[in-house]
């Protein structure tokens, strides 16, 4: 996904004058090595490793009419900026991209520093974000397109883990596979729809797909609800969209399982895949999961 995220860059820095990059160290030597920079000198800013002043700098050039792309890891992104994500764009009423790579664990072997399981619910504390997921990288280069090309304030979350698939990009829910009228519904949230596939393959529920949460598709979601057991399958801080889900389904007597990542501390420094089967979000543990949640109703 980072690698489609920094070449469609480039190419949207050759297309677009109004487009700037802002980057704090990381990420800033791809741009040179692939003459980004040298094409671009002005438009490829570096402003060390200050994550305040890389947020700060980016409201200013928005202010200046520049629609900024900001990059780094999610917890320097996110977390580490935080006020000045808050004043510096929604107080202010501009518009950025803000694209965010390391997920909630990818470079866990770098410590707690760099995990991030909680970036998406911090940012949908904010109003007016559009917060995407993509679970490929041709997804990524259809959300990063049309988010360049709009004037809001898009938050794209970039990750290892990445579905067989891409799936046409779209900000409502899209149904992956319908089941009977009794069936559970489950929402896999990006790259989480290959294990929540691979776990369902045998089970009779509906699988729809969300690239884009903020804003949440309410009316999809009722429109295709097969039953009142949901399944929630986030792969960030477990209950993130929980509420979101509630809200859209307040009229329909529903039961809700959300999955994510448990709100506890990670002190674990293991692979990506091995966080991943420690916390349920492998096919296994979604499959333990939801059949343990099915079971309480039958």
């Amino acid at each position: 996904m980072r690698d489609r995220f920094m070449s469609v860059t480039g190419v949207l820095l050759d297309e677009r004058p109004d487009l700037a990059v802002v980057l704090a160290d990381i990420g800033y030597g791809y741009f040179q090595d692939a003459g980004v920079v040298a094409r671009h000198p002005r438009r490829v800013l570096n402003v060390g490793i200050r994550e305040q002043l890389l947020v700060g700098f980016a409201a200013g050039l928005a202010m200046e009419g520049i629609r900024p792309i900001v990059h780094s890891y999610a917890p320097f992104l996110v977390e580490r900026p935080f006020e000045q994500v808050k004043l510096g764009f929604g107080h202010q009423g501009l518009g950025a991209v803000f694209v965010s790579v390391g997920a909630s664990y990818d470079a866990a072997a770098a410590g707690r520093t760099h995990q991030a399981p909680e970036d998406v619910a911090l940012m949908s504390t904010l109003p007016g974000w559009h917060v995407h997921v993509p679970g490929h990288p041709d997804e990524v280069e259809a959300i990063l397109r049309s988010a360049a090309g709009g004037r809001g304030l898009d938050y794209i979350r970039l990750a290892e883990s990445v579905n067989s698939e891409a799936v046409p990009y779209s900000s409502s829910v899209t149904p992956m596979r319908m089941g009977s009228a009794g069936a559970a519904t489950i929402i896999a949230v990006g790259p989480c729809l290959g294990p929540v596939l691979d776990a369902t393959a045998d089970l009779d529920a509906s699988i729809l797909y969300a690239s884009t949460v903020r804003p949440f598709d309410a009316d999809g979601l009722r429109s295709l609800l097969a039953a009142p057991a949901v399944v929630l399958v986030e792969p960030y801080l477990a209950g993130t969209s929980a509420a979101e889900v509630s809200a859209a389904l307040k009229d329909s007597p529903h039961r809700l399982l959300a999955l994510g990542v448990p709100r506890r501390e990670h002190r674990h420094y293991g692979s990506r895949s091995e966080h991943d089967r420690a916390h349920g979000l492998d096919a296994a543990g979604i499959r333990r999961s939801v059949t343990d949640f099915l079971a309480l109703a039958a």
